[in-house]
């Protein structure tokens, strides 16, 4: 019966707040998402999966290749 009470108490919280069971753990999947960032370096499938072509013409040993244009455009290409 205390079970019962709890619950219940639970679910007109997340109601009275707005949110229902869904929208708490939507709200919570998007908060975690939204800390990830983009990578440091990219491999080339990302870089042409993202839109881009690897632009490997200013090359040298201090400066890896780059991605132009699309989703991850001026990041570096490793």
């Amino acid at each position: 019966m205390r079970i019962r009470r709890i619950l219940a108490a639970v679910i007109a919280t997340a109601a009275l707040s707005g949110l229902g069971i869904t929208g708490a753990a939507t709200a919570t999947a998007t908060t975690a998402t939204a800390a990830t960032a983009t990578p440091a370096s990219l491999t080339p499938g990302e870089c042409e999966q993202g839109g881009g072509t690897v632009d490997r013409s200013h090359t040298s040993a201090a400066k890896l290749p780059t991605c132009k244009g699309g989703k991850f455009d001026g990041q570096d290409v490793d």
